[in-house]
Formats: structure tokens, sequence, C-alpha cells
């Protein structure tokens, strides 16, 4: 009797594992920098109604999600109650059946010369007159 609640113990550890390995079709994450947390997402505007109607429920309601514009991949997790990662594998998906555009994030803006700024600022200053 000892060994029943062990094996329902090792259930409950790896039950929820298994639908999320099912909602990726078992494939390995992309690169980190392919899908960044801000990276935007949108449907393509000519994504094949065949192609939607094969998608799991988890990849339709993410189609559902960016048919009307552009979310961030944060945004999309955060909607679908999904974990990051599998949400990045589901787009990668989607972007390789061509159903879903990206966009990566614009880089941040690199640290301005104080130094710079100033000279220039002193430049308009002393050409126009301040």
């Amino acid at each position: 009797m000892s060994e029943g609640p062990h094996w329902d113990a090792e259930l409950e550890l790896t039950s929820p594992l298994v639908p999320l390995f099912v909602i990726t079709n078992g494939r390995a994450l992309p690169p980190d920098h392919e899908y960044e947390h801000t990276t935007l997402v949108t449907a393509a505007a000519e994504h094949g109604q065949v192609a939607a109607r094969t998608l799991s429920p988890e990849a339709g309601r993410v189609m559902d999600l960016v048919a009307n514009g552009f979310l961030s991949v944060a945004e999309v997790a955060g909607h679908t109650h999904l974990p990051l990662g599998v949400v990045r594998i589901l787009l990668a998906q989607l972007e390789e059946d061509e159903l879903i555009l990206a966009r990566t994030p614009i880089p941040r803006a690199e640290r301005v010369d104080k130094e710079l700024v100033s000279a220039v600022l002193e430049g308009l200053k002393n050409r126009f007159g301040a």
C-alpha cells in the first residue's frame, strides 16, 4: 500500500508538464534573441484560413490575440496564461508557417556624450545668438 501514495505523488509532479510538451509538439526553445520579451508580433496580412483551421487551440488563441495589431511576446504570454518559453515556441512555429510577423524590438539608444551635446548647444548659441 505504500507504493500507491508514492506513485500518486510522482503523477502530480509530472502531470502539469505533459500538456506543455503536447502544446509545443516537443519542439525546442528558439534562441533568446529571436523572441525577446519586447518583440512585437502580429498576424500576417494574408494568413491562410486552411492553415488557421489546423492550429492547436493554444496557437489559435495566439492568432486571435494578434489578429488586430501588434502585441509583445510578454503580453501574449500574459493573455494566454502560458509560460513565456511555450509562447516563444508557438510563435516560432507560427512564424515558420508564415502566419505571423515578428518585429524585433528597437535597440535602446546609446548614452549621449554630454560633452558633445554641450558643444553642439554652445555652437548653436554662438551661431544664432541666445
